[in-house]
């Protein structure tokens, strides 16, 4: 035995050196007890030095050195420490140090890579691969044995009971009364279980920082190493993967969801039995309330220690909120995990139900199986309600509905089960009654509209379990529900809400009601809960406990559980499965749709592209009802949906919709109001359909003036789709599939101030670009082609949403002009106000343009775009070959138009947008501690944030701006990215984006630019 003086760094490279003839470095890694220090040697080789605490036994080193030998032979695959031997062959030794402490010391190979601790964020797909590591490493542990594994560990999960004696250690009585919820349900739910589970070493201390994952720079990234075996006993596998979700639910808004993930994990890896998944909820629950009774031990023990209390906050949080969560609902979720069904008796009592439609009675005086019924579309994707659907007023709602029935012959009105609905507005709808959170759509019962006061009939015998009258906004109403039996002996409920007052009169709990009976009647308005009169009738076949509150509606993202409480309610009603419309196809089935009939080509956004069924100012829904603010889409200029141009179009359509061959008034008040806000001499306009349209007109209108064909083009510029469009569109013919520059066609520099050769800080910048594009109408070809024009966005959005430097476009007009040539300025993407500052992009430089471009926001998204020029370029086109767009100035088009300007003028979008945008420009701006936050520009809701690596070289980061875009469709937020370089986030959201929307998008990207795929390398 050798002695060391102190156990510092330089002791354990000592260690190092005297015992594996290794000359390392050593840092010291945290831990509680033992020493680790990790051991970089040459040639990239690294280690973990182990110093076991004083008195620590052998034989648990001899255990792990064992467990570790058998796991590298039962799944080679497994990334794991090696141990590596000493000079003299021993795998273990010890050594007496200068504190008469004797340690044992051993030496593993080091695993390198970040903890799942830190790793940032943790999606399902991360937590799943936890779960499937876990899972192998205890299908590995199957058959193996120490004799040493069979200790008394205080993390024991089959012994966890004895927190009830420290209790008292926890000083809230919120607290204790939390922990004491969950030691019940342990010792219920898991306890006459844990004898029957299947057993073995297991690993036993999978926490977050026990687990190691891959490189930061993977956008899935995996769990790929388990460290620690320290913890190592023999105890039931289904407490291993109760401690890894115990740790992965930290901090997760979620909790269940992510158990689920991990679960699922774990069960593809080693497949899990009924019994095991039955205490998985209270295993993990129990997991962290031992974790948060330690640390109150400690606390008292070593109050300065901060390890002994590192996980005690986000383990409070999460336990109040598994809480929340039923346990059979969280065995129903874990049970779906598995790919098991959630209920294990639903299906038989779904069969029951099935199995003699004749056996009930109908549940209102008719029979639903042979009465004329219609059946309504209340869906996200809902028409007869108007722009929007979430603005439900019940007296207009209950016109349409009983308008639509007594043409129906006076039928029956149905609501379907299993319909997203975004009619659902109130706070109680959403997570935490926050307006922008998740919210509860789905549909878990059938709706039968009929007149108030219309008789309720029960469709089996059954007893009142529940009488309520919950009256509150959005809610059930006077509520019944009623227990039946399947089969003779499944319990099974049905629940009847927004009845009649006088329910609770007539109806008491225990009270049995015959099939046929009628017991209720159809509630009014607003005593129904403030409804349309009709019965909701729901089937359950759990009810949680929630008795009066049993939710009608679900969360998207828990649809499969709740639908298997809640099957359908037809199976009683009856009413014929013809009368139902064909269920839309689903997200999968609309894409594969898409790849097999449309042109490949044609891009998606986003990884996970969305279903967009709605829209309404500045957010969309999919077909789940989930709702996205859209920061993206400048198209719907005055928000989507606005009803002041949903009613302009309709209207007209359903008047008078032809072609300009025909005189009519809307194209001229059109012209006139469009022409009134643009500068002199722009006053003669041409409509067409679109905005590639209306910039092909552009280039023959310059070429007819002129008689030369000739443009200059700025660099990275994108016109049109047209073949004539991407000839002068730099950003499609330098781009894939591209064929280069026409020999007609001149590029000039973008004037980047940003990262072109003048910088922002050159007052001089504006005229020194305008010079690079005077110098190119100088070039001899040129000249002798002879110049036609010059085309550019007013701000360059394909550019990388470009401000350009003040003087620019003053001096390459000049210029233009001075060659004979005219100056196009296309403003499809800035017009309209957008730029808050001013009404058009042109004149943030103080010039005029010969030609004006509009498209896009001209008309909410209505196909619709116009071309503005002078008289006299107007009388050079006039040469005698007709003009003629089919569908351009169209009398439906002009009403868009003008409802547009209506809406724009009335509602101050324009002040607005200088407002917003100016405090959201602020806002990106203070993002500029993220490093790769290089450049924040743009006017109004106009906005572009470029990402770089490196501020010095400017290297472009296209990956984490896709990243990015990715991260925020996953929290609700639509962003896009552009820039030749595809590293600049776009910011274009319809008009109505205001200061609220600004926060939640500064807020999600602030998170998102700190997330680990962000993090580069800075000085």
């Amino acid at each position: 035995m050798r002695e060391h003086v102190i156990l510092t760094p330089a002791a354990a490279e000592t260690i190092a050196r005297d015992f594996y003839d290794l000359s390392a470095s050593a840092r010291l890694l945290p831990g509680e007890f033992d020493l680790n220090f990790h051991l970089r040697a040459a040639g990239g080789r690294e280690y973990v030095l182990k110093l076991m605490r004083p008195g620590g036994a052998d034989e648990l080193v001899d255990l792990q050195i064992a467990a570790l030998d058998h796991l590298a032979a039962a799944d080679p695959d497994l990334t794991l420490p090696r141990v590596v031997p000493n000079r003299d062959g021993d795998r273990r030794f010890t050594l007496q140090f200068d504190d008469g402490e004797r340690r044992c010391v051993w030496l593993l190979t080091y695993i390198p890579g970040p903890l799942l601790a830190g790793a940032r964020p943790q999606p399902p797909a991360l937590l799943q691969s936890l779960g499937q590591l876990v899972g192998r490493v205890d299908a590995a542990l199957r058959d193996f044995s120490h004799p040493a594994a069979a200790r008394d560990l205080m993390w024991d999960l089959t012994k966890a009971g004895w927190i009830a004696g420290d209790l008292h250690l926890v000083a809230e009585p919120a607290r204790r009364e939390l922990i004491q919820y969950f030691l019940d349900l342990y010792e219920s739910e898991a306890v006459p279980r844990l004898p029957h589970l299947p057993r073995g070493v297991i690993h036993g201390d999978a926490n977050d920082y026990n687990v190691v994952v891959d490189g930061p720079r993977q956008v899935e990234r995996r769990a790929v190493a388990l460290l620690d075996l320290g913890d190592m006993h023999v105890g039931p596998a289904a407490a291993d993967l109760a401690v890894a979700a115990a740790y992965a639910l930290l901090d997760k808004e979620d909790p269940l969801a992510a158990l689920a993930a991990v679960t699922r994990g774990y069960h593809a890896a080693r497949p899990l039995g009924e019994e095991e998944i039955a205490v998985l909820f209270p295993l993990t629950a129990m997991r962290l309330c031992v974790s948060v009774v330690v640390s109150a031990r400690r606390r008292l023990e070593r109050p300065d220690d901060p390890y002994a209390v590192i996980s005690e906050r986000p383990a409070w949080e999460a336990l109040a909120r598994l809480r929340a969560i039923h346990p059979r609902f969280a065995h129903y979720t874990l049970r779906q995990a598995c790919g098991l069904p959630p209920m294990a008796q639903g299906a038989a009592v779904v069969e029951w139900l099935r199995r003699d439609p004749t056996r009930y009675a109908s549940l209102l005086s008719c029979d639903l199986r042979t009465a004329p019924a219609v059946v309504f579309d209340l869906s996200v994707g809902i028409q007869m309600l108007g722009s929007d659907a979430a603005a439900v007023e019940t007296g207009r709602l209950t016109r349409t509905l009983f308008g639509r029935m007594k043409e129906a012959g006076d039928a029956i009105g149905v609501g379907r089960y299993d319909e997203a609905r975004l009619i659902y507005t109130e706070p109680i709808f959403f997570a935490g009654g926050h307006p922008t959170a998740p919210r509860r759509t789905i549909h878990l019962g059938l709706d039968l509209f009929d007149r108030a006061g219309a008789g309720v009939y029960a469709p089996l015998d059954g007893i009142v379990h529940t009488v309520a009258n919950n009256s509150g906004p959005q809610d059930y109403g006077p509520v019944a529900i009623l227990e039946h039996r399947a089969g003779g002996d499944i319990p099974f409920y049905t629940l009847y809400g927004h009845l009649g007052l006088e329910l609770a009169e007539n109806r008491r709990v225990g009270d049995r009601v015959k099939k046929g009976e009628k017991f209720a009647t159809i509630g009014a308005p607003p005593q129904n809960g403030d409804w349309p009169p009709h019965l909701h009738f729901q089937i359950i076949l759990d009810l949680l406990d929630l008795d009066r509150d049993f939710p009608g509606v679900a969360p998207a993202a828990e649809r499969a559980v709740w639908l298997a409480l809640s099957p359908d309610p037809n199976l009683i009603a009856g009413i014929p499965d013809d009368r139902f419309p064909a269920p839309e196809p689903s997200r999968e089935e609309t894409l594969a749709g898409r790849r097999r009939l449309l042109g490949p080509n044609l891009s998606l956004s986003y990884r996970e592209p969305l279903k967009i069924v709605r829209g309404w100012m500045q957010y969309l829904y999919d077909e789940t009802g989930r709702t996205y603010l859209d920061v993206y889409n400048n198209v719907p200029h005055v928000g989507h949906s606005h009803p002041r141009v949903v009613a302009a179009v309709q209207a007209q359509a359903g008047l008078l919709n032809t072609n300009t061959r025909y005189l009519h008034d809307n194209p001229v008040r059109y012209a006139e109001r469009l022409t009134a806000l643009l500068p002199e001499p722009l006053r003669v306009c041409y409509f067409v359909n679109s905005a590639s349209e209306a910039n092909e007109l552009a280039l023959r209108l310059a070429r007819a003036h002129t008689g030369r064909e000739a443009m200059v083009v700025m660099e990275a510029a994108y016109h049109g789709h047209t073949t004539g469009l991407i000839d002068i569109s730099p950003y499609k013919f330098d781009g894939p599939g591209g064929q280069g520059a026409r020999p007609w066609v001149h590029v000039a520099p973008i004037p980047d101030d940003y990262r072109g050769p003048f910088k922002r800080s050159d007052p001089e910048a504006g005229r020194k670009y305008a010079a690079q594009v005077a110098e190119i109408i100088q070039n001899p070809r040129l000249r002798e082609q002879g110049l036609a024009g010059w085309i550019c966005e007013s701000l360059p959005s394909v550019g990388g949403q470009i401000v350009l430097p003040t003087g620019y476009l003053a001096g390459v007009y000049r210029a233009v002009r001075a060659a004979g040539g005219v100056c196009i300025a296309d403003e499809v993407q800035v017009g309209f106000g957008r730029l808050g500052h001013t009404f058009w992009g042109f004149e943030s430089q103080g010039v005029v343009p010969d030609i004006v471009v509009l498209g896009k926001p001209i008309g909410n998204g209505h196909p619709l775009g116009a071309v503005v020029t002078t008289a006299a370029i107007a009388e050079s086109f006039d040469n005698g070959m007709e003009f003629f767009s089919t569908f351009g100035g169209n009398p439906v088009a002009c009403a868009a138009g003008l409802a547009v300007l209506d809406v724009l003028e009335e509602e101050k979008l324009q002040a607005h947008a200088r407002e917003v945008g100016d405090y959201l420009l602020e806002g990106l701006r203070g993002l500029a501690h993220h490093p790769l936050v290089g450049d924040v520009r743009g006017r109004g809701l106009f906005l572009g944030v470029e990402l770089v690596r490196d501020r010095r070289t400017l290297e472009p980061a296209a990956a984490e701006a896709a990243y990015a875009v990715n991260r925020l469709r996953e929290q609700g937020i639509l962003v896009g990215t552009d820039g030749p370089l595809h590293n600049v986030l776009k910011i274009r959201p319809p008009m109505p984006f205001n200061r609220a929307d600004a926060d939640r998008l500064v807020a999600a990207l602030d998170a998102i630019l700190g997330e680990d795929f962000m993090l580069i390398d800075v000085d």
